[in-house]
């Protein structure tokens, strides 16, 4: 690990922590997650990663159907803005009905500046690009080209695409059309499967940031507690390695949520982690994490079950 684990990193044109809140859940999603989160909690969170060293918040049109954005924007309009050295992504793409046309990309992203309550959109990130065809993203008319052309014009900062399967992801890269990546639940403790996007990306000199390192919360409370991987029922094969993770992290009495997160932070293809939060106290936990001492006994166990 980096003698300082939280130290700043550039980010295309910014200086960034290695750590951005992701907000998915406080657009208040029980169906996804599994629970809820009340507007007071989420603005008491958005609050709370604003006054501290990981003042990165990560959202998207589609949490909530726009309710994340509603009230990140609720509080930034409290504070008159972001706060120095704070940064904010978005993401826009399908809506709630399927659709994906460029229509609905003009209107997701015009209804994110006025909850967000911002002019200019410091980053815009294609979202769940596999809900339809490369063909139908990429059409010279679809909904590739309206996000360049605001790009073009100035009304958000760099362009990114945030997806899924990696070989789709891959095909989105090699477009060079792209400024930063994210990928999410597959690369963890329990699953590589984005190593060659990682590889890819770090090839171009292209930014990576990987959400979800819990696996959507399996590593953080345990499989036992949280038998979920991705939003659903965590297959026979991780649960059971989840449970020797848990074991040999018992053994060397650290938390298995710190391995999980550092096994992200510490790979050097990776530019910033992104990870779920949803209640206050959990951005002190996330730092505690983060700076958490790991035996390098405990990694060599941990990374074969992991990577064996």
């Amino acid at each position: 690990m980096n003698p300082d684990p939280l130290a700043r990193r550039r980010f295309l044109d910014y200086s960034v922590p290695p750590i951005a809140i992701g907000c998915a859940p406080l657009g208040d999603m029980p169906d996804t997650f599994d629970y809820s989160v009340p507007p007071e909690i989420a603005q008491a969170t958005v609050r709370a990663a604003l006054a501290s060293p990981l003042k990165w918040l990560d959202t998207a049109a589609s949490y909530g159907d726009g309710e994340s954005e509603r009230r990140i924007g609720q509080v930034l309009r409290e504070l008159g803005g972001l706060p120095d050295g704070a940064f904010l992504d978005t993401k826009v793409g399908v809506n709630p009905d399927g659709d994906y046309s460029a229509e609905t990309v003009k209107r997701r992203f015009a209804r994110s500046r006025a909850l967000l309550d911002m002019e200019r959109l410091e980053m815009i990130f294609l979202h769940d690009p596999e809900k339809v065809s490369f063909e139908e993203i990429t059409a010279p008319d679809g909904p590739l080209a309206v996000l360049q052309g605001y790009r073009e014009e100035g009304l958000i900062g760099p362009l990114g695409v945030a997806g899924g399967p990696i070989d789709l992801m891959i095909r989105y890269v090699e477009t060079g059309i792209f400024d930063a990546v994210i990928t999410h639940n597959r690369y963890t403790l329990l699953d590589q499967t984005a190593d060659p996007l990682l590889d890819i990306c770090h090839a171009r000199e292209i930014p990576i940031l990987n959400a979800a390192p819990y696996g959507s919360g399996i590593l953080a409370k345990g499989p036992s507690l949280y038998p979920r991987y991705a939003y659903s029922r965590a297959t026979d094969d991780m649960l059971d390695r989840a449970r020797q993770l848990e074991a040999i992290c018992s053994r060397h009495n650290v938390p298995l949520a710190a391995v999980a997160l550092q096994f992200s932070m510490r790979d050097p293809r990776v530019t910033a982690t992104i990870v779920g939060l949803s209640r206050p106290e959990r951005i002190e936990q996330t730092i505690d994490l983060a700076t958490e001492e790991i035996p390098d006994a405990c990694w060599d166990e941990v990374l074969e079950v992991a990577t064996g």
